[in-house]
């Protein structure tokens, strides 16, 4: 009888962040296969509280932690032990006895990671099947930072961290059964990296829920402003999101401004950093803050706007945007990773001038901007279900059908 462990880097309740979006929905695939037992940490009680109540009902067994260790905390000891500091950072001794003592009583048959910083719970003494979700590759992201960062004080963090982090990663793909990557190019970055081949390294897509990103559904209105809006969607403490939307209120906004003088930029996610808030003193820009659901303003939206300058894998926030039938503009980083066509379903832009004149011209074509978000929506039905992306783990994980 299988039975499946899940580590993940947060519970995965609720699905209203990018990495949670993926490990619930992948939570949700391993218990139609097996029951599962999981193992998670938090970023606070109040989340790990939330996740409990709803998680708890669902799987055999549940272990949520709440993680506490600090940044300047994590890098000096991370240092001194010559380890990544993305590791340190969700290290935590009671929930690696807990997985320890589970898979010590023998029911355990699998182990499926999520996010690579739950590799080191996997117990070297583990002989069954496993998998690892990276998800992205976070060593190339820490990489980038390095070079954006050549002459910041954290250039030398960020420099570390890819080299450490990157080997990390590989001596892990190197144990376990397969890594999984969220998009082909991202495992493809991965096998030159690593060395391995796409047999132990594969792809296995996100999806949307389309019958819950529905345009048809009725929404409360949450936005009274007049004129066109564009709106981006995100966790507002993650750095790229940081700089995007810091790149579209400054230098793209006013440049739609100069030919739609109503046009408003509205900032949707939770946790904004100081740097995001004070973008709310530019004219048009509002800064929401937490919402209790970015649908609502996503139908107000008359353009979606993902200006991301590094983007991994696939952008949630996109899928969610064109399964409400949006029009949406993304950076070539953002719309990488999205199986669509530029110009039919969603259109890129890469610099302020072409992202302002894209914009503009989806607030003056509303007709252009309506058929092109209809198309988008189509395009999600077609290839974004979550139950066809996720059917390959069956079988990744050896499970009779």
């Amino acid at each position: 009888m299988a039975e499946i462990l899940f580590l993940v880097h947060r519970a995965p309740w609720p699905p209203d962040r990018g990495d949670r979006i993926r490990s619930w929905h992948m939570f949700e695939a391993l218990a139609k296969l097996a029951p599962v037992h999981v193992a998670a940490l938090a970023d606070n009680e109040q989340d790990a509280a939330i996740a409990r109540e709803k998680i708890a009902p669902l799987c055999t067994s549940l272990a949520i932690e709440v993680r506490n260790v600090s940044r300047p905390v994590a890098l000096v000891q991370a240092v001194l032990r010559g380890e990544p500091v993305s590791n340190r950072l969700f290290k935590n001794a009671a929930l690696a006895r807990h997985v320890d003592t589970l898979v010590r009583g023998g029911s355990i048959t699998h182990i499926v990671g999520f996010s690579g910083q739950m590799a080191q719970y996997l117990p070297a003494s583990f002989d069954g099947s496993a998998l690892m979700d990276f998800v992205d590759v976070d060593s190339a992201k820490f990489a980038t930072y390095a070079e954006q960062d050549r002459r910041q004080p954290l250039h030398w963090v960020h420099q570390r961290e890819a080299r450490v982090l990157g080997a990390y990663e590989a001596k892990v793909a190197r144990r376990v059964d397969a890594s999984l990557f969220v998009s082909e190019a991202e495992a493809a970055l991965f096998r030159t990296r690593s060395g391995l081949g796409a047999d132990k390294v594969r792809a296995v897509e996100n999806g949307i829920d389309t019958d819950r990103f529905d345009p048809a559904l009725t929404f409360d209105a949450v936005d009274n402003g007049e004129g066109p809006l564009a709106v981006f969607t995100g966790q507002m403490d993650y750095r790229p999101n940081i700089d995007a939307v810091r790149w579209f209120a400054a230098d793209i906004l006013p440049l739609i401004r100069q030919q739609h003088p109503a046009s408003r930029f509205a900032i949707v996610g939770r946790a904004p950093s100081d740097e995001v808030r004070a973008l709310a003193k530019l004219p048009g820009v509002t800064v929401t803050g937490e919402v209790p659901d970015v649908r609502p303003w996503l139908a107000a939206a008359d353009a979606v706007v993902a200006p991301l300058l590094l983007a991994r894998g696939v952008q949630n926030k996109l899928l969610e945007a064109m399964a409400m039938a949006r029009p949406v503009v993304a950076s070539a980083a953002a719309a990488e990773g999205i199986d669509a066509t530029a110009g039919e379903h969603l259109l890129v832009a890469d610099d302020a001038d072409g992202m302002a004149a894209t914009v503009g011209s989806l607030f003056e074509d509303r007709a252009a901007a309506a058929a092109m978000g209809q198309a988008a929506r189509a395009r999600m039905i077609a290839r974004y279900g979550w139950d066809a992306r996720l059917a390959p783990l069956r079988e990744l994980l050896g499970l009779p059908a």
